[in-house]
Order: structure tokens, then C-alpha cells, then sequence
């Protein structure tokens, strides 16, 4: 509680004499007349002032320091100006500080200080003020009234009723000393003021620092106004979150998104990014910045630099330059595939003595189940790199390889990019299968999207949709794999190495069980290798009998369907048990034999000729049969066959009525018969050219009534004059005459280069015998005691004509699938 002390002392009445008086330096507070403040007093000098004005009861002089960090201040240290002011109450604390309440009497000035060993004491004399009173002062006052009132409506912390006290004071030099307290102005503006002694000069100036103090009042009003106005027009959700971010930030939570900033700015500083990217995630980062982190747009900006973060930017695996193991690596993960082989050596040689060099992109080509998919993941582990892998099988967007743009929502990379970031490097095995299985519907054609992602010349610079950034490319060694060509664009096999896989042979598939497929499943299915034992010839039973492919996945299945019966019968009696499985004992576990094996007509027969086709499934036989019998000159063709077949067909019989009657036959034979051709599995599309000297032959022999070898097969593309063009996918229908029992097969000549692709033990098996005309095959396939009589026969007439239509062998062929155009 503040009350005056009106005890007036005698030497305070002294208005023109000196006083000598005790000094209390002040600390970043100036006492003005008639003001009451209460301090806290800590400084041994201070406080040994106080003592003795107390003790005297007498004045003490009342000075703020310049500096108020001085702790023990000299004469120079304080203002001459002050006030003489007494000590109403006084009271010592227990940590030894004292708190005291001071009145402020009258100005006073330091004449000079006097020497004392335990506190300032000092001469001061009043100075006197000077008060006139006049009108222009009297509405110096009322401006003063009206000004301090608007005043403390802005500033909410002086309570109203001091409106009332202040507009009671008509002295201006009272007024100015009592308004200038509730200022919040500087300690020199406040001593400036004290120092002023016109009454009305001090009130002007008062007067200047409030409305001053009211513009910048006015101001923070107006900023609170448009924040609020801002919180209005926000919506309620943000408003919430900021709500709860700053109760998180009392509670002393720590700041997540402040945490996730930093962790961003630390990454950006670790990634050796492109100056690009550099460039483009900083400019995300500044955006991000003034985001709010609860908002939709943040997360898009977040996701898409943590995009750019996780890809592998110029962060590099060591290839495994041993040429010698990379060898026994891949010779021991697959059995075959030379070529391949041969290229991944190829390029690891030239690493080690250039140094740097471009990955290479190589497309493996064969029918399925022949290793191309499980060979990109040896040739990662015989180079040392990473692997990745992305099936491009029913793909139709484009975006899927190039991604999307960041407009869309929910928008991701390419599965480029996506893959690149999986590896972890950026020179991994990146293996793309069934590249020939994509298609193409209105969101565009992702095989186009492809043919920068494998162009060496462009793929350095590839640019995903989604990132817009360049990535390079160059150092991945891309290996694709496609069951046929027809089906990949041309420009897009023009920016790849084709490697062929043909089928395996049946010592390929029988090496190939016995090194890794017969163990593989025997430990998926919990057996030892005490508990079965397979034969040689067991396996060559399921090869021959039970599987009829090109490849080995087939033959997989059913090794796994055998083991699986054993260890029924190892479990029911005893898992040491020991079963040996034979060729006699497969029908025991599999049941009856699914196909035949080298099992030709024995029987010559008139119209049927012994084709060969190649298929995405490796090579077939495919029978072709003519039948002639009375009629108007039609040509019926059936087997659903497609256009190009169709046409070979119609050249066949041109070919054959060109040579009628160097063959024997009537001039007009062709107007009084009707010729059926057919090619048996008529529920199973078949195309191409390769079947026309079988045509041809099947024609000449149904006119002519002379039989075809039963162990021939051929094939061939036939001309109007005969010549024979060359055919594709030898190797693959070489293979399967050999699974069928051929032993000789008609191939054009042209074909002989493809000879040495064969493997010795198949052309041990089955001759080959290079043709180039259509009269050549004639005379070897047809049974002639004489071939060289084949073109002086006659035609027996039609009406006296077996019929020829009836066949009696009606050998059921296994399911096969489109018959492709080579």
C-alpha cells in the first residue's frame, strides 16, 4: 500500500540553499516529482544511502545511471539532474536486497560530490521551474486531457481510472510529470524530459511522444485487425492446427515439420545430385517453406522431393572384372545359352581395358521356359550389380514407363524411375520381361515410351514425366526378353542386340535335371537325397512322355508332381525310406504317357506330307494333307489357316498345274477334280510361307498317287517357278523333327548358314539336305523306283481314281499354339 509521508522537514524549506544529501544511483528508471515507486535495492553503497537518509531522516537524491549494466558507477556514470525525493517505507529481505518505496519531491542538480567512504554523498540545490500560465498553455492542457485519453483507450494496460485522476491536474508542469510515467518511451527521451524546466515545453513534448506512441498503437491495431481478418477467411481446419501447434509448442512438443525441414536441408547436402536437381529440390524446399504443413499442396511438394532424395544419383556398384568368375558363375546357375554367355563376357572384358563404357541392352528371344527371365538375375550376380525387374506384360499407358505429371492426383513416377530407386545404384541389371506382351490403347503406346529409355545415344537423358528432371540411364545394362519379335516395333528392336534362345535339345533338358531341377524339388518338398533317386532313363520318360515343350518349366511341374507322391509315401512309412524312381514306374505316379515319342507313320501314305512350324513355343510337326476326288476345278482349303498360308497354298497348285504335264498329268486335269487341302488341328490358327513345299509335295503326290516317306519332314517358302526361299526358326524345327522321329529333313539352301547354330548330337540324329528348287524335293520325298521317271508318269483318269480321302492312321497331336510367320 503507497501513502505519502507529509512530515515536511526543515531543511527541505530551504529553497535557495545547498543541501548535502545522500545519492541512490538508479538503474534503467528515472523518478519523476510527486511520483511514488517502489524499488529494489541490492548494491552495499545503495543501500547504506538509504540507511542514512533513513536513519536522518532526511532527503535523498534520486540519479539513473547512463549505463545501467555499470555495476559500480563513478561520478561520470550519472546525470546531474535528478530529484530529491524521501523514503516512505523501507524494508530488508531475507537474501540481504531491500525493498523500499520513494516519493519524488522536487528537480534537483549536483553542485558536486563529496568524498565518503560508504555511499555517494553529494551537494545538490533545486533548480527551479518555470510555470506560466496563459491561454496558449491552457490548451496545451485540454490537448493533453483530450490526447492521454485516447491514449489509454489503445493501450489496455492503463486502467481507466487514471483518465479520471490525470484530467484533475491543471498544472502543467504536475501533468507533464504524471502522464510521462505511463510512456513507453526510451530512459534519455524520459532524462531529456526531467532536465526540461519550461513547464509548457516539458507538456509539448510529453504531448509529442503520445501521439507517437498512438501511431504505432494505431498500427499494431490495424495489423491485429487484418491477422483477424485473414484467421476469417482461413479455413476452419488450418485454424485449428495452428491452434493445436501452439498448444504443441507450450506444451514444449517438439515441432515435426520444423524437424522434417531440416532433415530435407541435411539430405539435399549428403546427395550428390545433378546441378539440376540441385537446382529444382532447393527451389521445392523455399516453396515448401511457406507452406502450411497440414495443407494438400505441401504433401505433393514433400512426396516429390523425397522422389528426387531416394533416387541413386551417380551412386555406382564395382563391377566384377574377373573374367574367369563371372564364367563359373553363370556356368553354374544355367546349363547352354553360349551366346548370352558369350556377350556378358564380351562386355566385362572390354570394362576392364576401357574403363568406362555404356551398359549394353540385349533382348532375349525364345519360346518360354528356356531360363531368359532367371539369366538377368545370374548375369547380375557374375557382374557384381544390383537387379531389378519389371514385367511389361498387358502394359497399355504410357505413363507406366514415363509416369505422370504432378497436376494429376496421386500421381508416381514411371515404373522406370520406381525400379531405379529399388535398385539402389544406377548401374543395375535392370531386366524388362515380355517387352512383346505390351499393347497399345488411346493413354498412348508405352512400347514408344521405350525406345528412349533404350537408345544409348538418348537414355543419358531420360526424363520421367513426373520428376522433369534428366536422369541418366547409360550405365544401366538393360536385358529384355520377348517370345517372338512380330510383336515388338520395329524401331524398337533397331535400338536393341537380338540374342535367339532356341529350345533346349533332350541331353540339354536331361543335364538340366539332373543339376538343378531334381534338387530344387526335393528340398521344396522336405525329401532327401536318401529318400528318391531318379534314373537317367526316368527323366528321359518324362522329357519324351509327359512334357512336349521347348523349354523345361514342363518338365519342372511334373518332377515336382513325382516328388510330391513320394513323400506321401515316405511319410505313411517311414521318412528314411528310400524310393527309386525308373521309366517303368512313372505310369505308377503320373499316370498314362501324355505324348508320343518317335513314333512316324510306319506306313507310306498317298497326300501326306510331314511339315515343320515354328511357334512361340519352341517347333512343331504339322501334317499336311491333300485329297483329290471328281469335281469342277475348286480348291478347298481348311485348318484355319490364315492369309499368308492360304496364299502358299494357291502358289503350290500353280506351281504344280505349271508342271502337269511334265509330271504325267492331263492338260485340263485340274477342271475335272476338286483338291482338299487340309492341315489337321483345325481349332488351332496357323500362318506363314514355310508350308508350301509340303503343299506342293502333298498335291503332287494325291495327283499322282505316289506316296510320301513317312520319315521325311521339310520346309521351305515356294515361288511360281519352284525356287525355294529361305524360312526362320530352323533350329527350333530341326529340334522338334527330332523329338518326332525324322530322320531326314528338306531345307532350303539358302538356309545352310543356320547349320552350325544345331547342336552336333541333332544333326548326328537327323540328315539335312539342302534344296533349292521344288523339283529337288519331289524327288526325294516321293517313293520312286526311278526318280528321274517322276515327270514322264501319266495321270490315271479320275473316274478309275482311288479315292484318296481316307486316311486311316488319325494320330491325336498334342494342343499347339498360333502358328507365327517366319
Amino acid at each position: 500500500m503507497l501513502f505519502r509521508n507529509d512530515k515536511k522537514d526543515d531543511k527541505d524549506k530551504e529553497a535557495n540553499g545547498l543541501l548535502t544529501v545522500p545519492l541512490l544511483p538508479l538503474r534503467d528508471i528515472i523518478v519523476f516529482p510527486h511520483m511514488v515507486v517502489p524499488l529494489f535495492v541490492g548494491r552495499q553503497r545503495s543501500i547504506k544511502a538509504l540507511e542514512e537518509a533513513t536513519q536522518k531522516q532526511g532527503p535523498i537524491f534520486l540519479s539513473s545511471q547512463k549505463d545501467a549494466k555499470t555495476n559500480d558507477p563513478t561520478e561520470n556514470d550519472i546525470y546531474r539532474i535528478g530529484v530529491l525525493g524521501s523514503v516512505v517505507q523501507m524494508l530488508k529481505l531475507p537474501d540481504g536486497t531491500v525493498k523500499v518505496l520513494i516519493e519524488g519531491k522536487r528537480r534537483a542538480k549536483v553542485v558536486r560530490f563529496l568524498n565518503h567512504p560508504d555511499f555517494f554523498l553529494v551537494e545538490v540545490e533545486e533548480v527551479a521551474e518555470v510555470v506560466e500560465k496563459n491561454t496558449e498553455v491552457e490548451a496545451l492542457v485540454r490537448e493533453v486531457h483530450s490526447t492521454f485519453e485516447n491514449y489509454v483507450k489503445l493501450k489496455k494496460k492503463i486502467p481507466p481510472e487514471m483518465v479520471m485522476s490525470v484530467s484533475s491536474i491543471d498544472d502543467p508542469a504536475r501533468l507533464a510529470d504524471t502522464i510521462v510515467a505511463h510512456l513507453g518511451i526510451k530512459l534519455e527521451d524520459r532524462q531529456n524530459l526531467l532536465e526540461t524546466l519550461n513547464a509548457a515545453e516539458r507538456l509539448e513534448k510529453v504531448l509529442g511522444h503520445m501521439r507517437a506512441e498512438i501511431e504505432i498503437l494505431e498500427v499494431e491495431r490495424r495489423i491485429r485487425s487484418r491477422v483477424k481478418k485473414q484467421m476469417e477467411r482461413s479455413q476452419k481446419e488450418y485454424y485449428l492446427n495452428e491452434q493445436m501447434r501452439a498448444i504443441q509448442k507450450e506444451l514444449g512438443e517438439k515441432d515435426e515439420f520444423k524437424n522434417e525441414i531440416q532433415e530435407i536441408e541435411e539430405k539435399i547436402k549428403q546427395k550428390k545430385l545433378s546441378a539440376e536437381g540441385k537446382d529444382k529440390v532447393e527451389k521445392e524446399l523455399k516453396k515448401l517453406k511457406m507452406m502450411s504443413p497440414m495443407s494438400a499442396e505441401a504433401t505433393v511438394v514433400r512426396n516429390y522431393i523425397d522422389w528426387i532424395l531416394s533416387l541413386p544419383w551417380n551412386e555406382f556398384t564395382d563391377d566384377k572384372l574377373d573374367i574367369k568368375e563371372a564364367e563359373k558363375i553363370l556356368e553354374e546357375d544355367h546349363y547352354g545359352l553360349e551366346k548370352v554367355k558369350q556377350r556378358i563376357l564380351e562386355y566385362l572384358a572390354v570394362q576392364s581395358l576401357v574403363g568406362k563404357m555404356k551398359g549394353p541392352i540385349l533382348c532375349l528371344v525364345g519360346p518360354p521356359g528356356v531360363g531368359k527371365t532367371s539369366l538377368g538375375r545370374s548375369v547380375a550376380r557374375a557382374t557384381g550389380r544390383k537387379f531389378v525387374r519389371v514385367s511389361l506384360g498387358g502394359v497399355r499407358d504410357e505413363a507406366e514407363i514415363r509416369g505422370h505429371r504432378r497436376t494429376y492426383i496421386g500421381a508416381l513416377p514411371g515404373k522406370i524411375v520406381q525400379s531405379m530407386k529399388k535398385a539402389g545404384s544406377s548401374n543395375p541389371v535392370f531386366l524388362m520381361d515380355e517387352v512383346d506382351k505390351m499393347s497399345t490403347d488411346f493413354r498412348g503406346d508405352p512400347s514408344s515410351a521405350l525406345l528412349e529409355v533404350l537408345d544409348p545415344e538418348q537414355n543419358f537423358a531420360f526424363n520421367d514425366h513426373y520428376l522433369d528432371l534428366d536422369y541418366d540411364l547409360s550405365k544401366v545394362m538393360f536385358i529384355t526378353t520377348a517370345n517372338t519379335l512380330d510383336r515388338i516395333p520395329r524401331p524398337l528392336q533397331d535400338r536393341m542386340e537380338i540374342i535367339r534362345i532356341a529350345g533346349y535339345t533332350e541331353m540339354e533338358k536331361l543335364n538340366i535335371a539332373k543339376r538343378y531341377l531334381v534338387e530344387k524339388q526335393r528340398e521344396a518338398n522336405g525329401l532327401t537325397p536318401g529318400n528318391i533317386l531318379f534314373t537317367d532313363n526316368a527323366i528321359l520318360g518324362l522329357i519324351r512322355h509327359y512334357t512336349k515343350e521347348a523349354g523345361v518349366r514342363n518338365l519342372d511341374r511334373e518332377l515336382a508332381s513325382l516328388c510330391r507322391k513320394v513323400a506321401v509315401e515316405v511319410v505313411k512309412k517311414d521318412k528314411s525310406a528310400r524310393v527309386q524312381v525308373g521309366a517303368k514306374s512313372l505310369h505308377k505316379y503320373l499316370g498314362p504317357q501324355k505324348y508320343r515319342y518317335g513314333m512316324v507313320d510306319v506306313e507310306q501314305r498317298i497326300g501326306v506330307t510331314t511339315g515343320l512350324a515354328w511357334t512361340e513355343l519352341g517347333g512343331e510337326l504339322l501334317v499336311t494333307e491333300v485329297t483329290v476326288m471328281p469335281g469342277k476345278g475348286q480348291l478347298i482349303i481348311t485348318g484355319q489357316l490364315g492369309d499368308v498360308m492360304q496364299e502358299s497354298a494357291q502358289a503350290a497348285m500353280s506351281y504344280v498345274r505349271s508342271r502337269g504335264e511334265d509330271l504325267g498329268l492331263e492338260k485340263d486335269f485340274y477342271q475335272k477334280v476338286d483338291v482338299h487341302i487340309h492341315v489337321p488341328e483345325g481349332s488351332i490358327p496357323k500362318d506363314g510361307p514355310s508350308a508350301g513345299i509340303t503343299m506342293a509335295t502333298s498335291l503332287v503326290s494325291a495327283l499322282t498317287r505316289i506316296p510320301v516317306r513317312h520319315d521325311l519332314a521339310m520346309t521351305g517358302e515356294i515361288t511360281l517357278r519352284g525356287r525355294i526361299l529361305p524360312i526362320g526358326g530352323l533350329k527350333e524345327k530341326i529340334l522338334a523333327a527330332h523329338r518326332g522321329g525324322i530322320k531326314t529333313v528338306l531345307i532350303p539352301e539358302e538356309n545352310e548358314k543356320d547349320i552350325e547354330e544345331i547342336p552336333s548330337v541333332i544333326l548326328k540324329a537327323v540328315e539335312l539336305r539342302p534344296v533349292s528348287h521344288m523339283d529337288e524335293v519331289l524327288k526325294k520325298a516321293l517313293i520312286l523306283e526311278d526318280p528321274e521317271s517322276l515327270f514322264k508318269k501319266k495321270l490315271v483318269s479320275a473316274e478309275t481314281r482311288e479315292d484318296s480321302s481316307v486316311f486311316e492312321d488319325k494320330e491325336e497331336e498334342s494342343p499347339r499354339a498360333d502358328i507365327l510367320p517366319q
